[in-house]
């Protein structure tokens, strides 16, 4: 029987979040992976992935076989990693395509635009072509793609709207930042493999309601009071902080700041998450994109990356800002794997939202419950 999501659609003052069943079953899993996260754009990787041209890496997301590369051109494409003649995989590792992406199997080529260029012996030993065979209609399976904040957002269903409208009031709350981000290198990036359902870090990250208790750090500085919600009903939600205060380095350096910015930002940042997936964060001098990849019901692997104004800056101010915010994150780990192991709990009822402090996390849980509706009144109706 299908969940129901009648309660978690109420306004948050009388809603209940989302069944159990959503974070630990299966079946439900495999629902809201077509319904969310081949339905709309959802985060697969950055584009710093591939600096270069000729750049490759294979990515297995939710079970389908899919590789991202930067074309001959400098643009980054996305295709099923799957050769057309016999379905073998194309590329196993990351690495530099010198020429084109030969077949291991057969030795069918493809340029990194996709295009089929070569077929050995396809018609009989050395003969090279066959009338049957027509190259032209049997080039790699690109997946749809669009690249904001460097962030490869995919719609593997091919159907949902262009991203540009889904998201256009996000891309305009932050415009101001629509100029180059450099990604910070090798020591700017880091990966937590996370024991809970991706959406459990999604609701955590929308709202400021935990610092006091998980983040004393942070809260000691940047209090619950000096925080805001960012509520966006079936768009976006998050939240912000008007106490954003910048790393110093040992002589008083700090970071250079983007250009054209507003007042607000000389001390105000924003933490905002862009369903189903992808965590982004905005400050004056540097900003950072999680890619949450769910393994699972219960596993997650978020991939974190951080960007500057500038290509170069300090390297040692750089590493420990990493290392900053590596150990924010971690802090919530415990928190999240903790509700997972919660939701295994069959009295919970989804839990109930402070109207005041839980808006963000209600507005993501609702979203979640709209597109899964939607999903299975198209399945009905077919």
């Amino acid at each position: 029987m299908p969940t129901d999501l009648s309660t978690v659609l109420r306004p948050v003052s009388k809603a209940n979040g989302l069944p159990n069943e959503h974070y630990v079953d299966d079946t439900v899993f495999a629902e809201e992976r077509d319904a969310i996260l081949f339905g709309t754009w959802a985060g697969l990787a950055v584009a710093a992935d591939v600096p270069e041209p000729g750049d490759a890496k294979p990515i297995e997301f939710l079970g389908l076989p899919l590789l991202l590369i930067r074309d001959k051109d400098g643009a980054v494409r996305v295709f099923q990693n799957t050769c057309r003649h016999r379905g073998m995989i194309l590329v196993d590792a990351p690495r530099k395509i010198e020429g084109a992406i030969r077949c291991p199997y057969h030795s069918w080529c493809y340029s990194t635009k996709g295009k089929l260029v070569a077929t050995p012996h396809v018609g009989g030993p050395g003969m090279n072509t066959h009338d049957d065979m027509d190259r032209d209609t049997l080039g790699l399976i690109e997946i749809r793609s669009h690249i904001w904040r460097d962030v490869i957002f995919v719609n593997i269903s091919g159907t949902e709207a262009p991203f540009e409208n889904v998201h256009a009031d996000l891309i305009d709350r932050w415009s101001e930042f629509d100029g180059p981000l450099y990604h910070g290198g090798a020591d700017s990036k880091f990966e937590l493999a996370v024991n809970t359902n991706y959406k459990l870090a999604v609701e955590n990250y929308c709202e400021s309601y935990h610092l006091p208790w998980v983040h004393p750090g942070l809260n000691s500085y940047s209090r619950l009071e000096d925080h805001y919600n960012i509520e966006e009903p079936g768009k976006f939600s998050g939240q912000g902080t008007l106490v954003y205060r910048q790393l110093k380095g040992d002589d008083g350096q700090v970071f250079p700041d983007f250009p054209n910015l507003r007042d607000f930002w000389d001390e105000g940042a924003e933490y905002i998450s862009a369903y189903p997936n992808v965590l982004l964060g905005a400050q004056r001098d540097h900003a950072f994109a999680i890619v949450l990849e769910p393994k699972s019901t219960q596993e997650t692997v978020e991939h974190i990356h951080l960007y500057y104004a500038q290509p170069e800056v300090d390297a040692a101010m750089r590493a420990k800002n990493t290392e900053q915010w590596k150990q924010v994150f971690e802090e919530d780990i415990f928190v999240v794997e903790g509700m997972q192991r919660g939701r295994h709990g069959p009295g919970f009822d989804g839990g109930r939202f402070s109207p005041a402090m839980d808006g963000p996390t209600h507005c993501f849980h609702a979203w979640v419950a709209e597109r899964v509706v939607k999903h299975r009144q198209q399945l009905a109706a077919e």
